[in-house]
């Protein structure tokens, strides 16, 4: 009798080629800490914007689940695994031959399948541009937590610059409130004028108080997105600067038709489901497997046999053909998402560039029409009243209209700011220029004077 084989150590053999286990590379993070402010002690938004991206957990998860469709790209290209049998025929013993009897045999079979050629090639592309389309996404989440960041920051700021103005306008109505009683007290004024202006700067304390629960919102927003806690301090927001846009719509629709994620995404789901189309025309094609078998037999000389397989696409009609026909359906959907996308897209442009042109020209009108003659108004207004020309209601009114338009002014360039940041995430690329308008302050200068 032959040697017994040692057909047990072909049960070691998963343990020999198993691999290392698989670290997950490290994706570099910023370590917690305060916000950067400059000197001056303010609130930089590139700062912000660039902690807000690093520490952004939903960025984070796109980041690995990016690498993990990249990693499937080479598992996509691989050939099946082969596959290892072992059998014997003789003895109930595993693996022993059974003496005197000629036909007693053990064996081993070592089998591989080969996919027709292309199925392989075409299985990895599909997973890379899984891996494509993933990075789009990832592109997405950068873009939209930049713009969130950004508008939240607009609001800061602008709940910053309405608090010192409502807070400079209620010291100016409280010195106007004592020159109503001085006059009062000689007998120049009704105690209606004290009375009235005592009333006005009991609302400006009200709105003062919305205005600074509206800027603790702001503020626990912008701490969000940096995650941190929402109580944490926050420095006052940087000016600022409006500035104009370079582009036209026109213009601004090719870049957005060339960058923005969501068309990016929906273009690489297009190639994607092209690229199915064409695996699923391969399953007509059949798999090759090839398979090697040494046989070893008792008081006889051992033997080796070669098998060749093919698979046979006899089910084509409920498997081949109807697969063909879903990877179809699929690329037809995506390409009508890519389609409507560009249309969403358009109009998204539209609206934001609407409100950034409105919000342009009432910029212009508040700072070189309205506020610097509300101003001179209110100036003249206060000579007036204090020589008894003017009724203190009129002159009133010209104070709360003054207030009125330069807090609009800092809303309206918080609008167009945010405006122009929704359209930088569509298209891509800083759309911004120069400076278009200076502050309302600078043509109220009289009026600030008297403050």
């Amino acid at each position: 009798m032959k040697a017994r084989w040692p057909f047990a150590a072909l049960l070691l053999l998963p343990a020999l080629t198993m691999p290392a286990q698989y670290e997950a590379p490290a994706v570099q993070t910023s370590a917690p800490g305060d916000v950067g402010a400059d000197p001056a002690g303010t609130l930089r938004l590139d700062d912000v914007v660039k902690q807000a991206l690093e520490k952004n957990p939903e960025a984070q998860s796109e980041l690995h689940g990016i690498a993990a469709l990249k990693l499937r790209v080479p598992q996509a290209r691989a050939l099946p695994d082969p596959t290892v049998s072992v059998g014997w025929a003789g003895n109930l013993a595993p693996f022993s031959l059974q003496s005197g009897d000629p036909s007693s045999s053990r064996a081993i079979t070592v089998g591989e399948q080969f996919p027709y050629p292309g199925k392989l090639k075409l299985q990895g592309e599909i997973a890379s541009k899984d891996a494509d389309a993933a990075q789009a996404g990832y592109e997405a989440v950068e873009r939209r937590v930049a713009a969130g960041v950004k508008s939240t920051f607009y609001d800061y700021s602008y709940f910053d610059q309405a608090i010192r103005t409502t807070q400079q306008d209620k010291d100016l109505l409280e010195k106007l409130s004592k020159i109503a009683e001085a006059r009062y007290r000689v007998g120049k004024a009704m105690q209606s004028d004290v009375l009235r202006s005592q009333v006005e700067i009991s609302l400006l304390l009200e709105k003062l108080t919305q205005l600074e629960q509206q800027r603790g919102t702001a503020q626990a927003r912008l701490n969000a997105y940096l995650q941190r806690p929402p109580e944490s301090p926050l420095p006052p927001a940087e000016a600022v600067v409006s500035q104009s846009i370079r582009y036209s719509l026109d213009q601004l629709y090719a870049l957005a038709a060339s960058n923005d994620t969501a068309v990016e995404l929906n273009q690489r789901m297009v190639e994607r489901g092209q690229l199915s189309v064409a695996l699923a025309e391969r399953a007509y094609r059949p798999d090759i497997g090839v398979g090697y078998m040494f046989q070893q037999r008792n008081a006889q000389m051992d033997m080796n046999g070669l098998t060749v397989s093919v698979s046979i696409p006899i089910f084509y009609k409920t498997k081949q053909r109807e697969g063909v026909a879903e990877a179809s359906e699929d690329l037809l959907s995506a390409e009508n998402m890519r389609d409507n996308r560009l249309n969403e897209v358009r109009f998204e442009l539209k609206q934001q560039y609407l409100a950034a042109k409105a919000s342009e020209r009432l910029m212009s009108l508040y700072t070189t029409g309205i506020v610097p003659q509300t101003s001179l108004a209110l100036e003249s207004s206060m000579s007036a009243y204090q020589v008894g020309n003017l009724d203190f209601s009129s002159m009133l009114a010209n104070f709360t209209t003054l207030l009125s338009y330069e807090t609009e002014y800092y809303r309206q360039v918080a609008d167009h700011e945010t405006a122009i940041a929704q359209m930088e995430s569509l298209t891509g690329v800083s759309i911004a220029g120069a400076p278009i308008a200076s502050s309302p302050a600078d043509s109220a200068q009289p009026a600030q004077e008297e403050k």
